[in-house]
């Protein structure tokens, strides 16, 4: 979980997350959205599946990446929890 939340930090990274809500998107084309580099484009992509958020396929020559949506769950289960903790004990 330390690893989602140190690439949802960077904005950069939330905004190819808010790109991939809508559908999957090959690198490039990730890429083509920013004024940055490739290089630095496949580092925050390189994050971004460290911490399980994105999957990568190979489809030919291009990698297409999209949403794990499975992680963000467990992230919003976690952080709803600490919200009921913190109900229960103003009791």
């Amino acid at each position: 979980m330390n690893h989602a939340f140190k690439a949802l930090s960077d904005p950069t990274r939330r905004q190819i997350l808010d790109l991939l809500k809508d559908r999957d998107m090959t690198a490039g084309e990730i890429a083509d959205q920013f004024q940055m580099t490739k290089p630095s484009i496949s580092h925050h992509l390189n994050l971004l599946k460290q911490a399980d958020l994105v999957w990568d396929e190979r489809q030919g020559q291009h990698i297409s990446y999209s949403l794990n949506t499975t992680v963000f769950h467990e992230l919003m289960k976690w952080m709803l929890s600490l919200q009921q903790s913190k109900d229960r004990s103003d009791r």
